[in-house]
């Protein structure tokens, strides 16, 4: 029972949660010790506060879980995990971590009611309206890196803002055409909304986004304004591993159909995941 509790937290999921560190990285405050607590704690709860989501999504779609090939082992789709037991542990992380987030500060305990409460509308409406259902997901980034800058009280740049939600697009539209693809004809009972979706639909809205996320990240990194804000114009260098990670996404999405879950194909796929560790090393080695 206590294992099926943790594999329904889903901890794995936990890292989308490093969003939160953005604004510490970006910020020129990675060297503050008290700072890099307090946006370490701020990741924790968002921890808290994604497995409570993670666990009302799966108690609401458990009898849709049931009919995927991968989602019916879920701990509550295969019975595991009791739906009374589920709505308690919805209630208890969400509690710990609401309270946790009151005393970081009240802005940032906003936020984590709005992102809750955003959450909230998506398990029961907005995953059913399309093209909304993913700008819904992206939001949710959107709302991680806020509110770690309201966390750490350091200005929230509409630069990692923007890249943050184009970033998300990419990979919600990306999922859905996995899903879709992979579910073939069974794919609208699965997910209501994938009946509204198409994969030639999918691939148009892929194109409009892939370019813009990495022309966008381009501005960013030669921006005069971020150049003086962080202090060097070297941010530029790290351009190729952006472009070779959505390159390489798009191919795993095309030739592997390995879109299902980002985290996981991060996870499994080794050279993007060596790709995404040395971009992040040569972020820290530029701005620090």
């Amino acid at each position: 029972m206590f294992i099926a509790l943790i594999k329904l937290a889903r901890p794995v999921q936990w890292l989308k949660n490093g969003v939160v560190l953005a604004a510490l990285i970006f910020g020129g405050e990675i060297s503050h010790l008290g700072t890099v607590e307090t946006a370490l704690i701020a990741v924790a709860i968002f921890c808290l506060l994604s497995s409570s989501v993670y666990t009302l999504n799966d108690l609401v779609d458990r009898d849709k879980d049931k009919q995927h090939p991968h989602k019916k082992d879920r701990p509550i789709a295969s019975g595991r995990v009791s739906p009374g037991a589920a709505i308690v542990m919805v209630f208890l992380l969400l509690g710990v971590g609401l309270v946790a987030a009151w005393f970081v500060n009240l802005p940032f305990f906003v936020a984590c009611v709005v992102f809750f409460v955003l959450n909230l509308l998506y398990s029961f409406w907005l995953k059913n309206v399309v093209i909304v259902d993913v700008m819904s997901i992206a939001l949710g980034f959107v709302f991680r890196a806020y509110a770690g800058a309201l966390a750490i009280t350091v200005p929230a740049s509409k630069w990692l803002l923007i890249n943050t939600l184009l970033l998300a697009l990419f990979l919600g539209f990306g999922k859905r055409r996995h899903e879709l693809i992979m579910l073939e004809e069974g794919a609208p009972a699965h997910r209501k909304i994938l009946d509204k979706y198409s994969p030639y639909l999918l691939d148009q809205l892929i194109g409009v986004v892939t370019p813009a996320v990495v022309v966008l990240y381009m501005l960013y990194t030669i921006s005069s304004e971020v150049s003086a804000k962080l202090g060097t114009e070297s941010l530029f260098l790290t351009i190729p591993f952006v472009v070779y990670g959505i390159f390489r996404y798009l191919y795993l999405i095309h030739k592997e159909e390995r879109g299902g879950s980002p985290t996981k194909v991060m996870i499994d796929d080794t050279p993007l995941l060596i790709n995404v560790i040395l971009w992040l090393i040569t972020v820290i080695f530029i701005l620090y």
